[in-house]
């Protein structure tokens, strides 16, 4: 095979080629006088560029112009003078968001209202769910006013654009919404945020609509909302949801939970759609004239209504004033809490249901007091206990009277009997007998219901206290995981009517505490009150009570706050052991029978004006009687 040599020759080729491309670059390189030509030219050119695009720019924004024109003109035409607000920038979908630590508020461009509502500290149906409360949000809620023009216009606010400005002073975050018809005339709704506060400021106002509205007669102002449940029980919270109202100087009422209820009131104050545990709260400062109030039950059935619970409405009037509108008004969008709308001192607290009368009285000045104390300290579940043991100590006179007078009356009973056989033919005979002789032995048959009436308006209060009491929701204790709510330790394949779809724990251990208790005191009862001829068998009447009571106890509270039948089952049970001890340590039959002995040797004591009246009466029909046997 032939070797590849070095060739010289190509080597001389190549120097040579390099050698003429040098030279030619150098010889064609421009000089100063070209390079500055050639800048100038390319100036000349930007410059003609520019010129050129602001030609195009100024023709289009005459374009835009004469279209911003054309399109007011037919605005105008179906908007009257506010079609000015429809050709703003703002005249578009869009929000502006006002917040502080508690509540977050999203208003939107069209409409102006509060689209939005969301409670930072409070999470939907169980604690971490990752979602919070909102009690306005996807079109759930609506707020209109319906504007008559001077031009024989239409028009409703919630179809309109405003335009937002917001602004702060100090902490205070304020935004203006303001529906324009000219540049210094428009209609403004004004947000006012304060930090750390459910409650805002909400002023409705109009500046130069004197000639563009109709002032002949008021603007009718219209609130919607649609309420989403928030709890685990549909049920339990529907009933708690109701529409509460201040009218006439400071009178609180509600209209009824029925399908459908509606009212006009004069002279209202505030306007409260509560959701149980939440509440969404338009006041004034100057009472409205009236309001149009409907209320709406949306569950049908609760396994298949599980989004909303109630349709609210109200609609009030906004009076002009020398042609404006000028209402100072106040939203709250906040928990129920008693203790937080107390504090607003306007009447808020009254939404609470907390019963009326001497009921709602003991809740607000002794057991919120009492509870609220207890739970700063220990958990929401044991202070239920120490709540209830309480409760129970302050009652256990009551209830030592109550044993000591069914004491009393079974000692009597072989005398009430005895009467009962030698009076047998005569009833009348023999109940004045009997009464004789509850005087004499200084025993008064009436002493063991006065007790129970006693108790009956703690029980009420109570069982108007824990359904109220927010501090219970989402609080867990032992197994139940909300003591709002019901405590379900088991699901059923099935729904029963009536009982519902779950078993819970504490109203079956209330029941059995109920029974035990219904156990103990019938017996008493029925020892202690003889049969009366021609009475009911009372005797026969509380046996089923036995029964019956732990049975209806059972049902009714498997869908209630646990909470609640936590209290009936500690009550109970507490009350059982009371009556074990009174019963086998405290009171002593054989002294009560050898007192009752003394007290019929003694003159007889003076009878009561009840007494007194009874025997007049049986006195008169046993002479009305005995003039009949005459004749």
């Amino acid at each position: 095979m032939e070797q590849k040599k070095f060739d010289p020759n190509s080597l001389i080729g190549f120097v040579l080629i390099f050698g003429i491309l040098i030279w030619m670059m150098y010889n064609n390189q421009p000089t100063d006088a070209e390079v500055a030509a050639e800048k100038t030219k390319k100036e000349l050119v930007v410059k003609e560029d520019a010129k050129a695009n602001n030609v195009k720019t100024t023709e289009k924004a005459a374009v835009v112009a004469v279209g911003d024109t054309l399109q007011i003109a037919q605005l105008q035409k179906s908007l009257g003078s506010f079609a000015y607000s429809a050709a703003l920038p703002s005249a578009k979908e869009g929000f502006t968001t006002i917040e502080n630590k508690l509540v977050t508020l999203k208003i939107a461009n069209k409409g102006g209202y509060i689209v939005e509502a969301t409670l930072k500290n409070f999470e939907r149906f169980k604690k971490g769910s990752g979602e919070l409360v909102k009690l306005v949000k996807d079109n759930n809620a609506s707020l209109n006013i319906q504007l008559f023009t001077s031009d024989n216009h239409t028009l409703n606010t919630k179809d309109l654009y405003f335009e937002p400005t917001l602004t702060k002073n100090g902490e205070d975050q304020i935004l203006s919404m303001r529906l324009k018809a000219g540049a210094n005339q428009y209609l403004e709704y004004k947000y006012v945020l304060k930090a750390d506060d459910y409650m805002l400021d909400f002023d409705i106002q109009s500046q130069g609509l004197s000639k563009v509205l109709n002032t002949s007669k008021p603007l009718n102002l219209e609130w919607d909302l649609k309420t989403y449940t928030n709890e685990k029980s549909i049920t339990y919270e529907n009933r708690y949801s109701e529409l509460y109202y201040e009218h006439e100087g400071g009178k609180s009422n509600y209209l009824g939970l029925g399908s459908q209820e509606d009212d006009i009131v004069k002279d209202v104050s505030y306007v409260a759609y509560k959701q149980h545990f939440f509440s969404s709260i338009l006041l004034s400062a100057t009472p409205f004239e009236q309001a149009e109030l409907h209320s709406t039950n949306l569950v049908k059935d609760d396994k298949v209504d599980t989004t909303f619970t109630k349709q609210f409405k109200a609609v009030v009037p906004l009076a002009f004033k020398n042609g404006e509108i000028d209402q100072k008004m106040n939203w709250f969008y906040g928990p129920t809490d008693y203790k937080l709308l107390k504090t607003y001192d306007r009447n808020l607290e009254d939404i609470v249901a907390l019963g009326w009368g001497i009921f709602g009285w003991i809740n607000r000045h002794a057991f919120i007091p009492m509870y609220s104390f207890l739970s700063m300290f220990i958990s929401h579940g044991w202070a239920i206990v120490i709540f209830t043991i309480l409760v129970k100590l302050v009652m256990s006179p009551i209830t030592y009277k109550s044993f000591l007078s069914q004491a009393k009356m079974k000692v009597l009973r072989p005398e009430i009997a005895e009467l009962g056989e030698k009076f047998k033919k005569d009833p009348m005979k023999k109940q004045q007998e009997t009464m004789k002789l509850y005087n004499k032995a200084g025993v008064n048959p009436m002493a063991g219901c006065v007790p129970g009436l006693l108790q009956m308006p703690v029980f009420y209060a109570l069982f108007q206290f824990f359904p109220s009491a927010i501090g219970l929701r989402q609080q867990g204790f032992l197994w139940a995981d909300d003591l709002s709510s019901f405590d379900s330790v088991y699901q059923l394949p099935f729904h029963i009517p009536g009982y519902g779809d779950h078993i819970s724990l504490f109203p079956i251990l209330a029941s059995i505490a109920i029974f035990f208790y219904m156990k103990m005191t019938t017996g008493d009862q029925q020892m202690a009150a003889p049969q009366q001829e021609g009475m009911p068998d009372m005797a026969k009447m509380m046996k089923i009570m036995i029964y019956v009571s732990p049975l209806m106890m059972l049902i009714f509270f498997n869908g209630y706050a646990s909470g609640l039948s936590l209290y009936y089952f500690v009550s109970n049970s507490i009350t059982i052991g009371i009556m074990l001890v009174i019963k086998n340590y405290i009171i002593d039959s054989d002294k009560i029978h050898a007192q009752i002995q003394e007290n019929k040797l003694k003159e007889p004591k003076k009878q009561g004006k009840f007494q007194r009246k009874l025997q007049e009466v049986m006195e008169q029909q046993e002479a009305v009687k005995a003039q009949q046997k005459k004749k």
